[in-house]
């Protein structure tokens, strides 16, 4: 499928497969190579059960990708429950890429509502410029769509960009963890932005501001703090390319930590609103991946909330943290920043220190400002300036690359 205007060439086919009639695997035409490695990895050709609609390739970042098989029934599930919780089926605009569950979903919803789907032109990558003109062109009832939170960031930097996001009638941000200062900032300029959690293995989605769908249950394995298992109609029943008992018969423990928070709110804790969710309940707050754990000196780190306190600082814009490693300490723990233009700052951003003529001056700067909202081990070690983060192929952070990249310049800094 290709990424853009280009992907509604699909939607014909997308329709029999949410009509049980054929059975796809979603491939970008863009990426000849990755194209190659699902064709071979997902068996493409081979004889597969009927009733499978998708094969949905998780990113494979961390290995092989693997082909979580959603049959219709999974994909309606998801749709239905998701167009419930948002106040009913609506038209939706793509903006990432439709090989991946996120941008499948958009299509699919839109198709399940017997809209037309309309899809911003990617082909030199996401434009902020390019929303308002594309959410112009939607003309259903109800309008939504699906971003990660990269592009979010992006959007607010440019004022007609989030006037025109701010007109949808509901926006689901996911694929990595978004910061409470960027949903706080959202909902100040009028977005109706909802957080979103879910996979390739649960037909995207499933936790909404941390409350779940209707037919989710979500449960904490292994403690009060431990792996999120999710099952329900919605989730696979195993993977095509490997046996896996951590997806089977629609129960996924998932590579997630998590914990149950009982004091109502909403899941990003900015806010007590729950927009189009149900009030009460407890909140599911999604602690990170728990091979992203850093392990430095002895002691463990998610870097979630250090991730936080950065953008919480109002100028950077977006943090990534991650380990490197380290002679003494096994890792340290490191972070990248994007600081905000200075056209167009974050509300209530306070500016590095004016005499910070460098950037090597504006990294200690921020350095300096985490020492009263961490615990002094959480403190990076450094913390890097850099012009964008690097991503994978889905929008979501690529901290294996950034990971390797901080290690290279944390080496020369060192030496």
């Amino acid at each position: 499928m290709w990424p853009g205007l280009r992907a509604l060439e699909a939607v014909p086919t997308l329709a029999h497969a949410l009509d049980g009639k054929v059975s796809l695997l979603p491939v970008p035409a863009d990426d000849p190579a990755r194209t190659e490695l699902l064709a071979r990895t997902q068996r493409a050709g081979d004889p597969i059960d009927a009733d499978v609609a998708i094969v949905a390739c998780t990113s494979g970042s961390t290995g092989t990708p693997k082909g979580a098989m959603l049959t219709a029934a999974n994909l309606r599930a998801s749709i239905d429950a998701t167009h419930s919780r948002l106040g009913g089926p609506g038209q939706w605009l793509l903006t990432t890429p439709p090989s991946h569950i996120a941008g499948l979903q958009v299509l699919l919803r839109t198709l399940r509502a017997g809209e037309v789907p309309v899809a911003m032109e990617l082909s030199d990558g996401f434009r902020p410029s390019s929303l308002a003109d594309a959410i112009a062109a939607m003309s259903g009832r109800r309008r939504y769509t699906s971003i990660v939170p990269l592009q979010l960031g992006r959007i607010l930097g440019d004022a007609e960009a989030t006037a025109a996001l701010a007109s949808l009638d509901g926006v689901l941000v996911g694929g990595q963890a978004t910061s409470p200062e960027l949903l706080r900032r959202a909902r100040a300029a009028g977005v109706t932005v909802l957080t979103s959690y879910g996979s390739s293995e649960t037909s995207g989605g499933t936790v909404y501001d941390g409350r779940p769908l209707d037919g989710a249950d979500i449960s904490i394995a292994d403690g009060d703090s431990g792996r999120i298992v999710v099952s329900g109609p919605m989730v696979s029943r195993g993977y095509r390319n490997v046996d896996d008992p951590d997806l089977a018969d629609g129960v996924f423990r998932t590579s997630d930590a998590g914990s149950f928070d009982h004091s109502g709110g909403t899941a990003d804790s900015s806010d007590s609103s729950d927009p189009g969710g149900p009030g009460g309940g407890p909140v599911l707050r999604v602690l990170g991946r728990m091979d992203d754990v850093i392990i430095s000196g002895g002691l463990k780190f998610l870097p979630g909330p250090i991730e936080d306190a950065l953008t919480s600082l109002g100028d950077v814009a977006a943090a990534a943290v991650v380990g490197v490693p380290h002679p003494e300490l096994g890792h340290a723990v490191v972070a990248a920043v994007t600081l905000h233009d200075a056209d167009s700052p974050s509300p209530g951003a306070t500016p590095p220190d004016p005499s910070a003529a460098d950037t090597g001056a504006i990294e200690e700067h921020l350095r300096a400002r985490l020492a009263p909202v961490l615990d002094k081990h959480q403190v990076p070690r450094a913390v890097f300036v850099v012009k964008q983060l690097p991503t994978l192929p889905s929008g979501k952070l690529d901290r294996t690359g950034l990971a390797a990249t901080l290690a290279a310049r944390w080496g020369m800094m060192s030496e």
